[in-house]
Order: structure tokens, then sequence, then C-alpha cells
């Protein structure tokens, strides 16, 4: 099938189809899609250019198809798994952010029966908060990047907004005093978001929250009460509504099997609101599962989603599609901590009130010796060799590893490996970015 090239075949030239493609029929064509999960690409494919792929090892190295197949990643010329666990490595301390999750309190106003903390009454002391300030000027010395991202977490943090403010104005002025753009997010119930707090953030240079919806009225009400029982959704929507800044909000949906028949409608809902207020909504769905709590309080209470929710997750997780990066988060980082009110060290937020799970402290950890000055050396170096390369056989051959990269690293350690919903409805998958694709098109037509 040469012609007149150099005489090798493209195997002979080192090419061969990507271990990472995931394919389906395309609806109402003659055509099939082909996604491929390390180049974050997806096509469509006519039968013709499917027949090549399937003899792409005897084509010539200088077939003009090769060109195509490997700018959309079908092909490869490279050891693709051998690419994703570097990556992995690179991430351990390639950044140019300095990265903070700060809890001012893990005491919360509300009683969500799959949330994973305690939520002990507590409130970070001044010493402490000295302490963060200190270790975020040692992360700005040793990374020397161009940017600080800080997420306010908890407990609820709107718990203690004078502590925002306070801690806000310090790191922003470190940021400025060394170039630093500066990024903040809160991760917040919205019951307080309040006018004076509301101000409070905008002065304080936040620009993204977080805010959970358990579905409409009093489903919402059932899983997302007032500590001691209560209401919580009128307000919550009343707050949302009145807001006066231009933030962007992540309106959450904790699915479960109590409210996953009302995704549409708290989907339209969220629309609906984002017309009304100034700020800029935007609503995803999460599926309730996987870490202890939801598995053990949540199986109680008939939380936990049957496999049917898996649709759900493939619709949002095909709406994030993108390259792999051989990491999953910041406990995949030497330098992203999180902080809780004690000013203990962790690498994932949902650690934040496990002591147990801390390596170290602000006031004594320093990023310069990152694992010298660790306390506890072993779980720090458990988080980052979580990172692909993973140490998993099932996960080395597994076609979503450029995807999920081995998963949530604290579930891996603590719980049990977090495998995509998904995991063995490949087609679906491709489908659902098939869908986003013509979602897309149709937008810029209309546009």
């Amino acid at each position: 099938m040469g012609d007149q090239g150099s005489g090798r075949t493209a195997r002979e030239a080192g090419w061969h189809v990507s271990r990472y493609n995931i394919s389906a029929p395309a609806p109402d064509s003659d055509k099939t899609i082909i996604a491929n999960l390390f180049k974050g690409v997806c096509s469509t494919y006519t039968p013709l250019e499917c027949y090549l792929l399937s003899v792409l090892e005897e084509l010539d190295e200088h077939h003009p198809i090769l060109e195509r197949f490997a700018e959309r990643g079908i092909i490869a010329d490279f050891d693709e798994r051998a690419a994703v666990e570097a990556m992995g490595r690179a991430a351990c301390t390639r950044t140019r952010m300095v990265g903070l999750t700060i809890c001012p309190t893990m005491g919360c106003n509300f009683d969500c029966p799959y949330c994973f903390e305690s939520h002990r009454i507590s409130r970070m002391s001044p010493e402490t908060q000295d302490g963060v300030i200190a270790l975020a000027e040692k992360l700005v010395s040793v990374i020397r990047g161009d940017s600080m991202d800080v997420t306010w977490f908890g407990g609820e943090p709107l718990l203690m907004p004078d502590i925002i403010e306070s801690l806000s104005a310090r790191l922003r002025k470190l940021a400025r005093e060394n170039n630093l753009s500066y990024m903040a997010r809160v991760v917040t119930n919205g019951y307080l978001l309040t006018p004076e707090t509301e101000e409070i953030l905008e002065n304080a240079g936040v620009k993204y929250l977080q805010i959970t919806l358990d579905g409409m009225g009093e489903t919402h009400n059932k899983t997302r009460p007032l500590a001691g029982g209560g209401p919580t959704f009128d307000r919550i929507v009343s707050n949302i509504r009145r807001l006066r800044y231009p933030f962007y909000v992540d309106i959450r949906h904790n699915v479960h099997e109590g409210n996953k028949e009302e995704v549409e409608k708290l989907s339209a809902f969220v629309r609906e609101l984002d017309r009304e207020s100034a700020a800029t909504l935007h609503y995803y769905p999460s599926v309730v599962s996987g870490n202890a709590a939801s598995d053990e309080r949540g199986s109680r209470l008939g939380l936990l989603c049957s496999s049917d929710a898996s649709d759900i997750g493939i619709r949002h997780d095909a709406s994030r599609f993108h390259k792999g990066k051989g990491h999953v988060c910041m406990a995949h980082t030497v330098y992203g901590v999180g902080i809780d009110d004690e000013g203990r060290l962790y690498k994932c937020w949902e650690d934040v009130d496990k002591p147990e799970h801390s390596f170290g402290h602000v006031k004594t950890w320093d990023p310069a010796s990152p694992l010298e000055t660790a306390e506890n050396k072993d779980m720090l170096t458990a988080y980052l060799n979580t990172a692909a390369p993973v140490p998993d056989p099932e996960c080395r051959e597994c076609v979503w590893l450029p995807a999920c990269s081995g998963g949530c690293p604290s579930r891996r350690l603590f719980a049990k490996r977090d495998c995509v919903a998904y995991k063995d409805q490949p087609e679906k998958y491709a489908l659902a970015l098939y869908e986003r694709i013509l979602e897309k098109a149709k937008k810029t037509e209309q546009e």
C-alpha cells in the first residue's frame, strides 16, 4: 500500500494506533466517533478513514492520512503511557502558582449527612494566622511564580468573615509586592452570604463562589438542613438572587437517589436565577459517592446513587474534556497545601478534619526543604506517589489513565480506588463528547 516514498511502512517508522482511543458509531451517520484521551481530542471519521486506521501499520510512512491522525492523537510514534508517567512526575514540583486552601474554622452551621467532616467548634488564632502568612512568604520565595490562588474552605468559612478579611489583606499585599496575580474563591453553603459578607468578599479579592443546592425546596432541605434542624433553601436562593457583585458562582448539585430526578429542573432553575442575579451562575452535578461519610451515613439514608447515575457523571465530565495531565489536583504537587484552623498542613481538603493525615505545620514546614521539615514524611510522600505512575497494574493498563490519572489520591490511600463511574461504558462517553461537539457547533451557528 506504499507509494514512491521511503519504502518503510508506518509500523517500521514507529507509528501505532493509540492505546487511549475510545469510539462509538455516530448517530444517524456512517461515521465513527473516536476520542483520544491522551490528546483530549474528539472527532468523527469516515468509513475510509477507519479502514486506513485499521491497516495503519501497512501504510507507507509518508501516507498523507498519518499527519491528520497524529494531529488528533489517534496514532502515536512514542510510548504514551511513559509520557503520562513522566507528566505525573513533572507535576510534583512544576508550578508557577502559590496554592493555598485555608480553613478559618472547622465549625459549620449545617448538618449534611454526606459531609466528611465532624465540624468541631473552632476559630483560627492570630498566631496561626501569622503562621499562614509566614508560610505563604516561604512559598513565594521558593516557587518564584506568577500567581497566588487562595481557596477559603472549612467548615463554613463565612462563619469567620473577619479572618477572611484580615488574612486576605495580608496575602494580597504579599502578592502585589512580588508581582503575583491574585485569585480567591470561597466554598460556602451560601446561608450567610449577606450584603455585609458579600462586600467583605469583594474587598478581599474573591472572584469565585461555590454554593450547593441539593435539589428544589424541600428536596434540598432534607439533606442540607441547619445544624439542629431547619430549612435553608429559600434563604440561600434569596442570597444568590440579590448578589450585587459579579462573582462567578458554581452551583453544585450533590446528586443522590433522593434528588437525581431533579437534575433538569434544578439546572433550568439555575439558568433563571442567573438572569436575576448580578453574578454569573453555572450549574454542575456531582454524584454522591466515594468518601467515608457518604458510604457509611449515606447508605443508611439512601443517598448513594445507583449505577444509572453514571449518565449524569458522563455528561458533566464530557463538558470538561481535556488532554491528559498525569496528575489530579494539588495533592500531587509539593507546594499546594491545605491549612486547617490550627495550622496543620494537608495535601487534600477532604483531610482537613483528620489530624492523623496532616504532614506538617505552618510553624515548622519549610517548602525549601519539604521532606526534611515534614512532621509526617510518609504522609507527604504517599500522596505525591499516587500521581502517575500509579503503583497499580490495572490502572497502568486502563484506557482511562490519561483522563483520571489514577483517581482521587485521598480515596486511593484511605478508601478504595476511585474509578470513573462509566469505566465500562466508553461508547457512552464518546457519544456524550459527540453531543458536546454538536451543541458547540449549533451555538456557533446561532451566533
